[in-house]
């Protein structure tokens, strides 16, 4: 099976905007009903056996089973029986809200995620419907169960052989949005290793540097959004809490926000192509991107987004047919790409390689790019060359990339 989710943008009326609404908080109150069901549950086996709490205790029967998916949607089943609440929302969009629970505990068990929390009025900001009917996306429409037609701006066509296999509404604070998930009933290969190799080293002061010598300077989203960011954010500090100025002026912070974010995804989307037309092969720093968001530059760090350039990258590999791989990270910098040998640690403002046991010379950043290329070749069993120059060879530059 191959999955591809499409965006657009819907134009619903007033009145399905307050469905819309009421839809949400409906979500909210069923998902921290469920998260409270657990946690109570949770409490209750763990108070000691010889003492009480003096704050409080939970009283479970012990032959109680631990609540599950499976028995919460059973609970749910009955509770739509009894409330006109419920009733009004579509059975299979809240079950989907429980599984967001599940999942919540699964990603703390397996990937040690912290509690889940309670949700907050207005902290629920999408509900999906995991099945639609026939043709729900036509001529700028969508159709959605229970809610109906809703109209949209179909900025792109989608594909009319896969099957429109799940519908998420999300709510941002540019508006509401939709995002369409297609199924195609087909495996497709995944991209063997040919063509150009290409290494790929991040920075802070270069965004990327490649293994041919090229650089990228790293555009400063949010640092160059700080100063009306704050602005805004004492112009919300001024306000009435919860007053209509309040909110208006929270939206404008959110605004810009948003627009940040934008900026950066498009930024990296484009600079991904860029770098697919000119390689076969791509290769990166698998690197601790949260140790990095948590040390001095933690800030530049997130701004720059090398996580979700990676993950842009590697879905752009997949579509241009480039073979793409992450390699060890270690030590990049302390290596000659030459000869090989360790040359001990930089300081971060030395920023030229020299190597004292062959007399290479190149800029740090190109020669951890080298060396993070060299170790994505030998991973798919390649080889690289050096002239006695100190020049890559088998690595021929195709196109520049420019500074976006």
């Amino acid at each position: 099976m191959f999955n591809l989710t499409y965006e657009f943008k819907l134009k619903p009326t007033q009145k399905q905007v307050l469905l819309f609404e009421e839809w949400l908080e409906t979500h909210r109150r069923v998902y921290n009903y469920a998260l409270a069901e657990r946690k109570d549950w949770y409490k209750s086996r763990s108070c000691q056996m010889n003492a009480c709490s003096l704050h409080s205790c939970y009283i479970i029967p012990a032959a109680t089973p631990r609540p599950t998916f499976a028995s919460q949607c059973k609970s749910l089943t009955a509770a739509r029986k009894q409330s006109e609440y419920l009733k009004r929302v579509n059975a299979q969009s809240l079950q989907q809200t429980l599984r967001r629970v599940e999942k919540a505990f699964v990603s703390m068990w397996e990937h040690n995620h912290g509690f889940p929390r309670f949700k907050k009025p207005g902290r629920m900001r999408s509900f999906s419907f995991p099945q639609l009917g026939q043709n729900p996306f036509n001529n700028g429409y969508v159709k959605l169960p229970v809610i109906g037609v809703v109209k949209c701006r179909q900025s792109r066509s989608i594909p009319e052989v896969g099957v429109i296999k799940q519908a998420r509404v999300v709510k941002r604070v540019s508006g509401w949005y939709v995002m369409l998930t297609i199924q195609w009933d087909v495996s497709p290969p995944q991209p063997m290793p040919h063509g150009e190799a290409l290494g790929i080293d991040v920075g802070i002061t270069d965004f990327i540097a490649t293994s041919n010598g090229f650089f990228v300077k790293r555009p400063r989203f949010f640092v160059d959004a700080q100063c009306k960011l704050k602005l805004l954010q004492q112009g919300v500090s001024r306000k009435c809490l919860g007053s209509n100025n309040w909110k208006k002026a929270q939206k404008k912070v959110a605004l810009l926000h948003e627009y940040v974010a934008n900026s950066r995804k498009d930024w990296h989307r484009k600079l991904s192509h860029q770098i697919c037309d000119s390689a076969g092969m791509v290769f990166v720093e698998d690197l601790n991107l949260v140790g990095l968001s948590r040390g001095m530059l933690g800030k530049h760090c997130l701004d720059a987004g090398f996580g979700k350039f990676f993950n842009i990258l590697e879905q752009t590999c997949f579509v241009r047919d480039v073979y793409f791989q992450k390699v060890d990270a270690r030590k990049t910098s302390q290596i000659c790409p030459n000869c090989g040998v360790e040359t001990g640690k930089k300081e971060l403002s030395q920023r030229t390689h020299v190597c004292l046991n062959c007399g290479y010379t190149t800029h740090r950043d190109v020669a951890a790019a080298q060396v993070v290329l060299i170790r994505g070749l030998a991973a798919v069993g390649h080889t690289v060359k050096m002239l006695a120059e100190g020049k890559f060879i088998g690595i021929p530059v195709k196109q520049e990339f420019s500074r976006l």
